[in-house]
């Protein structure tokens, strides 16, 4: 409704994604875009966090009603939006999900999905709040380099038996290609504001439009019914969906526990956000 309200009136829709406003990410993106590495051929997400078994005692969290999902959907949004960013949507996945260590939840605790592209790249994510050292990372595999976040860039030969030997002159022009692109001035929340009054005042192209948002929801929604039916699922998802709608999720989707702690806050106020993807 927000996409068809956006397109009629001729408004603009930005749906929030400060993650894609760092220099990590600007980078890897630009790297990816130069097509260097070659197509595409893997894609690894690791979403890894970790939460006690007290964090679901909050009120509101842990219920399919009240938070829409577990660490796929509040934890993972972030890698899986800057995935979907470079690679554009997968055509199926396949997806398990499991509550691991919180009793006092309904959703899930990790989960991982296997992915198909369109042009044969396949991938994999995994959303999680129980790791320990909550490492997180996107890697990307072309035919001839990887890059990630954390920045890291490996480029491979072949020997005359096949075996690997590096490949120094394809690293050294992507390593320079990435150590040339500009810093982000602008950082995270204030980087996206700029870049929609940009839009607003100039007629540039929004980083992040509604149909962003959208295909980002919608592929957690797929291994929300993947992981909940056992089955494959491709995209689109269609109206009929049994999935498609949030009442629909919720008596669908399943229910691991059923809650039954609830404190209304917590006295340690502090919160972490993750590792910083350094580049």
């Amino acid at each position: 409704m927000m996409l068809e309200a956006a397109q009629k009136s001729g408004k603009l829709l930005s749906v929030l994604a400060q993650n894609r406003f760092t220099t990590p990410m600007m980078k890897l993106k630009d790297v990816m875009d130069s097509k260097l590495m070659g197509p595409i051929v893997h894609v690894q997400v690791d979403s890894f966090w970790w939460r006690g078994h007290n964090y679901y005692d909050l009120w509101w969290r842990g219920t399919w009603e009240k938070e829409g999902g577990g660490c796929t959907l509040n934890h993972a949004v972030h890698h899986i939006d800057a995935m979907l960013w470079m690679m554009g949507p997968p055509v199926e996945l396949q997806a398990m999900m499991a509550n691991t260590s919180h009793n006092n939840a309904e959703v899930e605790d990790i989960s991982m999905a296997m992915l198909r592209f369109q042009e044969g790249a396949l991938g994999m994510i995994t959303s999680s709040v129980v790791h320990h050292g909550e490492e997180q990372q996107l890697i990307f595999q072309g035919k001839e380099a990887r890059v990630s976040a954390p920045w890291k860039v490996v480029a491979s030969t072949a020997r005359t038996n096949g075996f690997p030997e590096p490949n120094p002159d394809l690293e050294q022009q992507i390593q320079k290609l990435a150590d040339e692109l500009p810093d982000v001035i602008h950082v995270g929340h204030a980087g996206q504001v700029e870049n929609v009054l940009n839009a607003i005042e100039t007629g540039s192209p929004l980083l992040v439009d509604g149909k962003s948002g959208r295909n980002t929801l919608e592929l957690i929604v797929g291994i929300y019914k993947s992981a909940s039916t056992g089955e494959k699922v491709t995209f689109p998802l269609e109206g009929e969906d049994a999935f498609y709608t949030r009442e629909g999720i919720m008596k669908n989707a399943v229910h691991f526990y059923e809650k039954k702690t609830a404190v209304e806050n917590f006295e340690d106020v502090d919160i972490t956000l993750g590792r910083k993807l350094e580049f």
